[in-house]
């Protein structure tokens, strides 16, 4: 007999962060999240993200014994304002037990059912930056910290209990071995001279937070067009800047802006910390700090987080100018490989950007949806 249990204490909080320590010990592909981070994240008070969405969390309960989680999301602005009626949820793990799965997944149903919803799916976060899918194929490939890593059972558990794929991503990698660096140099020039751009790099974090704001608008307006698209909000741009802008190497972080000084293209790579997060184990003391500390300077792989760039833009090469700053960085820093994180893949614009790296696909995504409705 399953039991699924609402949690409402920081203790039960801490048993939902720490849950998928348990059925990934020893996997040497997951990658844990910092867990006290991951807690105060799901913390209604300090997240702003709670302004537009709502969530409850649940575990699951075998003979007494934690065996499964769920995250059940409603996020107000795609159903209010996008018509949008989804049942969201998200940081789901559970052991190779159908009948958990089947109980995990009822709840966020009759949840669904309750809000007049009309469909579930997931794995989904709160908002367009948070962690989706679930891992289909690359399951012997280190994750990221920004992706989620998954058992190969976790997919076929929700085929037979009636989910259909829905939203699809790869994930790709390239080598800067086989990149031609001084072709981009040559058309980065061409392109700054034609538009009137210049490039700005930064050795602190100092020197960035003035840029944020408008980093994020560039952002919400370079993405606007997709039809899963919830915009940031001012207060999760101040919670973002506050929390995780700082955490990211300055020098990784690359910006194009216009004669006028107006930010026309963005780009945030990170130094890959999942070798680093495995050995920290969750916990940033005493000693998980300086492995994260050391992989910010000179972990050999560099991961892509975010693009932005003006639609009026789009296509005219400006991302040579930010692969030419990049190469100048990696090359400094010792970097060797990209790992380029989940993308639709429907999203032709976004993968043009790849194309001259030859990028090869290694991991594929999906996020599972089922039909709700009573109706």
């Amino acid at each position: 007999m399953i039991k699924i249990k609402e949690i409402s204490t920081k203790k039960e909080l801490q048993q939902f962060v720490k849950f998928p320590f348990s059925i990934y010990k020893g996997n040497k592909y997951w990658v844990p999240p910092i867990i006290s981070q991951e807690v105060e994240s799901f913390d209604k008070l300090k997240n702003p993200v709670f302004e537009h969405a709502d969530a409850r969390f649940f575990l699951a309960l075998k003979n007494g014994t934690i065996v499964g989680r769920v995250a059940a999301i409603i996020n107000k602005l795609e159903i209010e304002e996008q018509k949008v009626p989804r049942m969201r949820f998200g940081w789901i793990d559970f052991i190779d037990d159908l009948e958990v799965s089947k109980a995990l997944l009822e709840k966020v149903t009759d949840i669904g059912r309750q809000k007049k919803l009309k469909f579930i799916e997931g794995p989904l976060g709160f908002s367009n930056l948070d962690k989706v899918g679930v891992l289909t194929e690359g399951f012997d490939s280190i994750s990221t910290m920004i992706t989620w890593y998954n058992h190969p059972y976790y997919a076929e558990h929700f085929k037979q209990l009636g989910l259909q794929a829905g939203q699809k991503f790869i994930e790709t990698i390239f080598y800067f071995d086989s990149v031609d660096i001084t072709k981009y140099k040559r058309y980065a020039d061409v392109i700054k001279q034609r538009y009137g751009l210049r490039a700005i790099n930064f050795n602190s974090t100092k020197e960035v937070l003035p840029y944020v704001e408008e980093m994020f608008q560039l952002f919400n307006v370079s993405y606007a067009k997709l039809s899963s698209f919830v915009p940031i909000s001012d207060k999760q741009i101040s919670y973002l800047k506050e929390k995780f802008i700082k955490f990211i190497n300055p020098e990784y972080i690359k910006f194009i802006v216009d004669e006028k000084g107006k930010l026309v293209t963005f780009s945030i790579t990170m130094p890959s910390f999942a070798e680093a997060l495995q050995k920290a184990n969750g916990r940033l003391f005493p000693f998980g700090f300086l492995h994260l500390l050391w992989a910010k300077y000179h972990s050999k792989s560099s991961v892509f987080f975010l693009i932005g760039i003006l639609p009026e833009y789009q296509r005219k090469g400006v991302t040579a100018i930010v692969f030419d700053e990049f190469f100048k960085t990696y090359k400094l820093r010792g970097v060797e490989k990209m790992i380029i994180t989940p993308e639709l893949e429907d999203n032709k614009d976004i993968q043009l950007i790849w194309k001259n790296f030859h990028p090869k696909v290694y991991k594929r995504r999906c996020t599972m949806r089922k039909d709700i409705s009573t109706e």
